[in-house]
């Protein structure tokens, strides 16, 4: 990889600097936090780990632009696409592009640092106010034979204009939020919001031996003096907690290790999920030994991100997906198959999964139903099918499933055979798997068929829903994800579901509990909830404080009013460290506003505006607020900001309609909330705002048919049912009444009362 690279005249390049330049380099990068050795001073001893480190992807993750570090073609290069342009040339020792900046204009350019090495690399541009940005255009680090040694746009389906937010100047593409944590070395952002500015900071430019070892200036005294073995951790802070030696020894039946083994908090994998996740950071202070969920949210296997069975589906890093698979549960962790200093498989291709799993059982026509050959599957291509991101960059799929073409065949979901075998159906596919191994079907993961049953709002999800909430053996991070589900279906079994989950051992479980906790009277969510505002997981105690802010305070004791307020205060905390961001803006001003500081929230709504002009949310935020303050007017006239900005997003059309109802506007409002429930259909509040409105005018006709396009849609809404159902009674037509009542008094039975509807053969 990169061994194809143009230096700065298009002579060919050195694939990578040597491990001499790469250590000074490092040393002399930046002055980051206190205590960090650097990993030239590692390499002093551990000189094996340094050289493999030293052509590791993390090691070359982010470097000052030079003749030995950048890969890209600067010898006058030039690329069009859709409508930009980019060209890429010298300035004696400087590598610069002329492109479109900020204001849509030419304008050219000094690449600072390149970012990353295979099979792309990116470029970024340091600006006086201490941002840098990621330019738009990335090299094509792979073989020209493979279709490499090209500039390409990394936006390839869509022009991105400079009013875009996508656009390569704007708070997307910053790398002091967006990527310096996961390219740098214990990375402190230091934003000024007086100065808008940024002094951001390193101890080293690319991912060093302490990103995942922690600060080691105690070891390094530890090891240059009596190396004293009574010492905690050989003078490291903390370490990564260790598991109990695993015993991978095979079932001769299965072909698989009979045994798993436990796995303690903070392990090595969290070490690695502090970036290898799809994740948001709320402090700088991680550490090797916590928890992620002390210092970062993950998300959970959210639509868009994942498919509804946990295929990934966007960009995810691989952490969620991995904390799905069996062998997560068994208690894998990274390193049983990546080598940890130079990044790669310990074994080429499928001969690491033979560590464990036995060839003699596994790579045979039995198992696979091909024959041997040069193109027949492997573990790899059958159980971590590929993804491609960034237009290059294959990544695999670490949840390592049992390919189920059935349960493509029921509801869509993609699966590993038809990514090959694209001209047959998902049904063919899964009778070929049925004819090698019998009509039982196994897999691991076992919730797609109650996720896909949910979103589409059919109330035959509520108890499977709650069965797999409350099996522990169903992975946390798909628990976490079941319970934000279930909030679809309430009734009495699934609130009780929701509250046991309050007390679950996996933190992303309690989040999600307090999450569904949301709706419930302030008294009935304190009862519930106030335990967990002093959790020993800090991204649990934030949930906690969010949950409870608008908490009278005069109804508690003195020492419940300081709980509330510590943890209220390490919310805000938190919201302050991404003062540099709209939407760090948008939390703490609706944080505020349910403290009681609705003064505070305008002023950080403005803020967050003034960072980010196109940030269509805030608007709609700032809109509410002068709503509730009686504001007609400003939140009117906020709102046709927001529209002029993104015709194309639902929320603003939605509040510029309720606000001139509220002002008696109504010939006005109309349209408004029109085409609101028309750009979300996703939304059946939307959709029922509108239908209510329609109501009110006398158009019974048009709301009839809103209401009845929408069920179509959502066809568990209760709001949309209740109407269905008064219209209907309205009009005489006692029969589709009760049938609608039916379907109503469906999703507010409890349990175990009254029969569902059948539902479609469906796996699990």
């Amino acid at each position: 990889m990169g061994s194809g690279a143009y230096g700065p005249s298009g002579s060919r390049a050195e694939p990578w600097p040597s491990l001499a330049l790469l250590l000074l380099a490092l040393v002399l990068a930046a002055a980051g936090p206190a205590n960090y050795a650097g990993s030239g001073t590692c390499a002093g001893c551990h000189i094996a780990e340094a050289r493999a480190w030293g052509k590791s992807h993390h090691a070359l993750a982010m470097a000052a632009a030079t003749d030995a570090t950048v890969r890209g073609d600067f010898n006058n290069a030039r690329i069009d696409f859709k409508g930009s342009t980019g060209r890429f040339f010298r300035d004696g020792a400087r590598f610069m592009v002329e492109t479109e900046g900020s204001d849509g204009k030419l304008a050219t350019f000094a690449v600072s640092h390149t970012f990353g090495v295979a099979p792309l690399q990116q470029y970024l541009v340091t600006f006086p106010d201490g941002r840098l940005q990621a330019l738009p255009w990335a090299w094509d680090t792979r073989e020209k034979a493979a279709g490499g040694q090209r500039w390409f746009h990394l936006y390839q389906n869509e022009a991105i204009p400079a009013s875009d937010p996508l656009h390569w100047t704007r708070p997307l593409q910053n790398w002091n939020f967006m990527c310096a944590e996961c390219h740098s070395t214990a990375v402190r952002k230091n934003y000024d919001a007086v100065t808008d500015t940024y002094h951001t900071v390193f101890s080293e430019i690319s991912v060093g031996c302490e990103a995942c070892h922690g600060a080691a200036a105690g070891h390094v005294a530890w090891a240059t003096g009596a190396r004293n073995e009574a010492v905690p951790n050989r003078g490291f802070a903390t370490e990564a907690a260790r598991r109990p030696t695993p015993d991978w020894t095979g079932n001769p039946v299965t072909g698989s290790p009979a045994h798993g083994v436990s796995r303690p908090a903070g392990d090595e994998v969290e070490t690695c999920a502090l970036c290898h996740s799809r994740r948001a950071a709320f402090s700088e202070r991680w550490q090797p030994g916590q928890p992620l969920a002390d210092t970062h949210l993950e998300d959970v296997l959210d639509v868009g991100l994942f498919e509804d069975d946990g295929q990934m589906k966007d960009e995810v890093y691989n952490d969620q997906s991995f904390k799905q698979s069996l062998m997560y549960a068994r208690g894998v962790v990274c390193t049983d198959c990546h080598d940890p200093h130079a990044g790669g498989l310990k074994l080429a291709g499928a001969a690491v999964c033979s560590q464990c799993h036995q060839p003699a059982r596994f790579a045979t026509v039995e198992h696979t139903g091909h024959a041997p050959g040069a193109r027949a599957p492997d573990c790899i291509s059958c159980h971590m099918p590929a993804r491609t991101y960034m237009v290059v960059d294959n990544r695999h799929d670490h949840s390592f499933r049992i390919p189920r073409p059935d349960i493509s065949a029921a509801i869509g979901m993609p699966n590993t055979c038809n990514d090959c075998h694209r001209d047959k159906t998902a049904s063919w596919a899964a009778a070929a798997i049925e004819h090698w191994h019998g009509p039982v079907r196994h897999g691991f993961q076992t919730w797609g068929s109650a996720i896909h049953l949910a979103r589409a709002e059919n109330p035959q999800a509520r108890p499977m829903l709650r069965a797999l909430a409350a099996n522990q053996a169903v992975p946390a991070i798909a628990r976490a994800t079941i319970i934000g589900e279930m909030q679809r279906f309430l009734s009495a079994q699934t609130d009780a579901a929701t509250e046991k989950a309050l007390h679950d051992p996996d933190p992303l479980v309690r989040i999600a509990a307090l999450r569904a906790q949301a709706g419930l009277p302030i008294a009935t969510r304190w009862q519930r909830a106030n335990p967990l505002l002093s959790d020993n997981i800090t991204a649990v105690r934030l949930q906690a404080a969010l949950l409870l802010a608008d908490q009278p305070r005069a109804a508690l004791s003195p020492t419940d009013q300081a709980r509330l307020n510590e943890a209220c205060a390490e919310y805000e905390a938190t919201q302050r460290l991404n003062a540099d961001r709209a939407e760090g803006r948008a939390n703490l001003g609706a944080f505020l506003i349910r403290r009681g500081s609705p003064t505070a929230a305008e002023t950080e709504f403005r803020a967050g505006l003034k960072l980010d002009p196109l940030f269509v949310p805030l608007y709609v935020n700032l809109a509410d607020l002068y709503r509730a303050e009686g504001r007609e007017p400003e939140a009117a006239a906020l709102a046709r900001q927001a529209i002029a900005i993104d015709p194309e997003a639902a929320a603003p059309h939605l509040v510029l309609g309720l606000s001139l109802i509220r002002q008696k506007k109504y010939t006005e409002a109309l349209p408004e909330l029109a085409r609101a429930a028309a750009l979300a259909p996703e939304q059946p509040r939307y959709a029922y705002i509108y239908a209510v409105a329609l109501q009110s005018t006398g158009d019974e006709d048009g709301a009839r048919r809103q209401v009845n396009d929408a069920l179509a849609r959502h066809p568990g809404d209760r709001d949309l049912l209740t109407l269905a159902v008064q219209d209907a009674l309205s009009t005489g037509d006692t029969v589709r009444a009760a049938e609608l009542a039916n379907r109503l008094s469906e999703l507010k039975v409890k349990e175990g009362q009254g029969a569902l509807p059948p539902g479609p053969p469906l796996g699990p």
